[in-house]
């Protein structure tokens, strides 16, 4: 089992830094994990050429390389790149799919009515996105389990990977940053800020160490050294 952060995440405007507009361009943390043949790339949120060259720097992986790449939401920044691994399998969670699924096509329609023919193309790019992702199982591979963590987004999705001496969790934005996680905080912006609460709860609760949805891989401030 090999899990590493390929790319460190960052807020496009982070609130505990009393930022209120975006300050920089927001992309999500990816984390590459190898276990029992598979190369599974989580959320990535660089511009193609980025992800490419880190893959590269981190890990000595081409983009043919990826079996399999898993979103931990929807959300633009969490999959800028993902055409960029046109080989692979592409999961979400079915309820963060479904979720984000009817808003889309609401969306595209009410784009139609209004004429808009550029907002249309980037709608109709992003349904095409959604339905290419497939509800992920609820074991992306051995010992890579799906852990769902709603709030953030309607069906927010972490993965809990189980190692022989040591549980790590890959958060998403149920936990974005490590001042987050210090403060105990969500994001101001959630589908629902109480689910969110609680998610964040678990998260801390189930993994030793933890990888942030817009920060570095961290240990859980909760358990004691190891």
């Amino acid at each position: 089992m090999d899990v590493r952060v390929v790319s460190i995440g960052a807020l496009g405007a982070h609130p505990l830094w009393s930022e209120r507009a975006p300050v920089r361009a927001g992309h999500a943390t990816t984390t590459l994990i190898r276990t029992a043949g598979r190369t599974i790339l989580v959320d990535p949120g660089l511009p193609e050429a980025a992800i490419v060259a880190r893959l590269r720097e981190r890990a000595n992986v081409a983009p043919r390389d990826v079996t399999d790449v898993f979103l931990t939401s929807f959300r633009p920044d969490a999959r800028r790149s993902i055409e960029a691994f046109a080989d692979a399998d592409w999961w979400i969670a079915e309820s963060e799919r479904e979720g984000v699924g009817l808003p889309l096509i609401d969306a595209l329609q009410r784009a139609a009515e209004g004429g808009d023919e550029e907002l249309q193309k980037m709608i109709a790019h992003d349904v095409a996105v959604l339905q290419r992702c497939r509800a992920a199982p609820d074991a992306l591979a051995e010992r890579v389990d799906l852990f769902p963590l709603p709030g953030v987004t309607p069906g927010l999705c972490g993965l809990l990977i189980a190692g022989q001496r040591h549980t790590t969790l890959v958060c998403g934005d149920a936990i974005p940053t490590v001042e987050h996680l210090e403060q105990g905080k969500v994001l101001p912006q959630c589908a629902d800020a109480e689910a969110a609460a609680a998610s964040f709860a678990e998260a801390i609760e189930i993994a030793d160490l933890l990888i942030l949805g817009r920060d570095n891989l961290v240990v859980n401030p909760t358990r004691r050294p190891f």
